[in-house]
């Protein structure tokens, strides 16, 4: 008898594992998606609360740890080494819900994933119930819904939950199913359905359920339920103002994403108030300080470069922020980044003016260009993932 070789050996033996009966019986119909950011006292409440819920379900849950600072991960990967049903993905230079969450899902392989907080907020007694309906009704996603009839925020401040229902008034921008909660944190759907809309998801913010409605290539078929959101146990909320503009960002890559990156986007704004904070120094100095306009210029230049890089740092690039002795040497690379930029802008402009262009047009074009190096430049050397 002759013998295959090796990659059919390994085709034979993986198609033994499908049929065998021990692995159909191991394999999770259900994965739980649950993002971290310091949350280690929470972890062993909410395993302990999963495995309550769905006493009857064959599950995995999959944490998604941005590096925390509190040993997170490490407290994630004691526990699965007793409890073969959880699992954990440490993302290092990186951050974000909504891509810890994609990235979660897909690296499982369960026809259903679910996506839920770590701060147990969100009840896990749904569960099972969604799990029900999408196995047995003709329904693509299950929300759980704080808006629904019978649904709350809990003991949320009055302003809080004011934004919470402007942000999903502003969310029909980019949507237009009749959804009462497509904010919300926690949901359930078909692995079919998530993968069919991904590589068209943002990945922007902490909204990842209404990335995946609008992402979809398709109306989806949704069924909403309602559950009163709890208070957090341990660990402090990672909500901050900041999330706002994550939201608006998210909006924005909706609506006009396809034409423009939604990142150049910002990093052209910013650098619009870059111009106004140049301007203002330049002023200053030549009004008040009495310097020589070239001193002024370049004290004006210097201060808008650095206003730059920290609003780009804190706002554009906040999934890839700098810290620490990391914001020294990114600040001095964009610095070059941009004196290189401004020499591009100053030529190109130059050339066309010289071609008989108008004025402004060459003006512009000068700034397009050395909006785009800046941009491109400092994406590489400046905010690059590591």
């Amino acid at each position: 008898m002759g013998h295959g070789t090796g990659a059919e050996h390994l085709e034979q033996l993986s198609a033994a594992q499908v049929q065998s009966p021990k692995v159909a019986n191991t394999a999770p119909i259900l994965t739980i998606v649950v993002p971290t950011l310091n949350e280690r006292d929470n972890i062993k409440p909410h395993i302990a609360l999963l495995d309550a819920a769905l006493a009857n379900v064959n599950w995995e849950v999959m944490f998604v740890d941005d590096d925390s600072t509190d040993d997170t991960a490490r407290r994630i990967r004691a526990l699965a080494l007793v409890d073969p049903r959880v699992r954990c993905i440490q993302r290092i230079g990186r951050r974000g819900l909504s891509t810890a969450c994609i990235e979660g899902v897909l690296a499982c392989s369960a026809p259903y994933v679910a996506v839920m907080d770590a701060d147990l907020q969100h009840d896990e007694a749904l569960l099972p119930r969604m799990l029900d309906i999408l196995r047995k009704e003709n329904v693509d996603l299950v929300i759980g819904s704080r808006y629904a009839a019978g649904g709350g925020l809990g003991d949320w401040a009055g302003n809080r939950a004011w934004i919470s229902w402007l942000g999903t008034m502003l969310a029909r921008l980019i949507y237009r199913q009749d959804i009462s909660d497509p904010l919300s944190g926690f949901f359930m759907c078909r692995r079919d359905v998530f993968e069919s809309a991904v590589r068209r998801m943002s990945g922007q913010g902490f909204k990842i359920l209404l990335d995946l409605l609008a992402s979809s290539s398709r109306p989806l078929r949704v069924c909403e339920l309602p559950f009163e959101f709890r208070n957090r146990r341990h660990g402090e909320s990672k909500l901050d103002t900041l999330v706002v503009w994550e939201y608006f960002a998210l909006l924005a890559d909706k609506l006009f994403g396809h034409i423009v990156p939604v990142r150049f986007t910002l990093f052209a704004v910013i650098g619009a108030a870059g111009l106004a904070v140049h301007m203002l120094i330049l002023w200053s100095g030549l009004h008040f300080a009495a310097v020589r306009f070239g001193v002024a210029q370049l004290l004006a230049t210097l201060a808008a470069m650095t206003s730059n890089f920290f609003l780009n740092n804190i706002l554009t690039y906040r999934d890839q922020r700098l810290r620490g002795w990391r914001i020294l040497r990114g600040l001095f690379t964009f610095y070059g980044i941009c004196a290189i930029g401004a020499t591009a802008n100053v030529g190109v402009a130059s050339y066309l003016f010289s071609t008989h262009q108008a004025w402004w047009v060459a003006g512009f074009l000068g700034v397009v260009v050395g909006a785009v190096w800046n941009y491109a430049m400092s994406s590489i050397f400046t905010w690059r993932a590591s």
